[in-house]
């Protein structure tokens, strides 16, 4: 008989690429992640993973098996949380990814008070700049800002933010400050590598694109945002990573008469399972704990600056 167990060592194994990083993902020792595999592969009849001194792959029977073994444990869970939410409560594993910067400065502080709120709720955050297959990586859901095109998603909107030129006094005081979009092309960029390599603006008379010259490409924007504060050069950033520095100061927000395109941030979730419940109390929590402008889109009062 499978044991439930065995495919949750498997499934971690196929997802960290190694028994040591499954054994991490599950907090257990390696030891017993890899007696959980070899206890599976001779129920099962065959070998599910190739391993080498160097890396750990799945064989054909390890793929075959993976999607069959992510749709009992997803339908184990769910029906135990079925059962929960008869009771009036919301139980079970949750999965989200989504990115490093916008996870630590405001998902985060956001998904604390909703665990708080539903202790039998066991989270597992995957903080990464890269865009992660939601479909394919066993995701419950993943957080993105900026635009999801992935026809296998389900979108639903979060909160908006803009984009916006900052950079510091410093660097303003010794290169001059862009009035028109025009005086973009001159400007010292420190460019976000997962984007296209320009910036594009709205004015009365259309779009216009710049494609300023790099002096830095970086795939955070934290970084990005100290790169700027460190007088580096201009930065064009949502403002939920620099409405605090725009406040106190050692930012400035430079306009060109123009607004940049928008910085949407959005929950997704694969198109061939229905939201859970923990997934609509999730989004309505965030919403409601961004709001309506997003926090990081008002005025901070004095309480609020360092």
């Amino acid at each position: 008989m499978l044991k439930l167990d065995g495919l949750e060592a498997f499934i971690a194994v196929a997802e960290a690429g190694s028994i040591s990083g499954a054994a991490r993902r599950l907090g257990c020792a390696k030891s017993i992640v890899s007696d959980r595999l070899a206890e599976l592969e001779r129920t099962i009849g065959a070998r599910l993973v190739q391993r080498t001194t160097r890396s750990t792959t799945l064989t054909g029977d390890g793929d075959a098996l993976l999607v069959r073994a992510r749709t009992i444990l997803r339908d184990v869970a769910d029906a135990h949380a079925e059962v929960a939410e008869r009771r009036g409560t919301l139980e079970g594993p949750l999965r989200l990814a989504g990115p490093i910067g916008f996870g630590a400065l405001h998902l985060g502080p956001a998904l604390y008070g909703f665990l708080a709120a539903h202790p039998g709720i066991r989270l597992t955050l995957d903080l990464d700049d890269r865009f992660v297959d939601a479909a394919g990586d066993g995701y419950d859901a993943v957080i993105r800002h900026g635009l999801v095109s992935d026809e296998r998603l389900v979108v639903k909107h979060l909160a908006s933010s803009r984009r916006i030129l900052v950079a510091s006094p410093a660097h303003l005081a010794q290169r001059g400050v862009p009035r028109t979009v025009a005086d973009l092309e001159h400007a010292c960029a420190i460019l976000y590598v997962n984007r296209e390599a320009d910036w594009r603006f709205s004015a009365g008379d259309g779009d216009t694109v710049i494609r300023p010259l790099a002096c830095l490409r970086v795939n955070n924007g934290i970084v990005m945002r100290d790169a700027a504060l460190s007088g580096l050069g201009i930065a064009l950033l949502p403002t939920f990573f620099v409405h605090r520095q725009i406040a106190d100061g050692s930012l400035v927000q430079i306009d060109v008469g123009a607004e940049a395109e928008g910085a949407t941030v959005h929950l997704a979730y694969p198109t061939n399972r229905s939201p859970s419940a923990k997934l609509v109390a999730l989004v309505a929590w965030l919403r409601e704990a961004f709001g309506t402008p997003a926090y990081w889109d008002r005025p901070l009062t004095q309480a609020e600056l360092p």
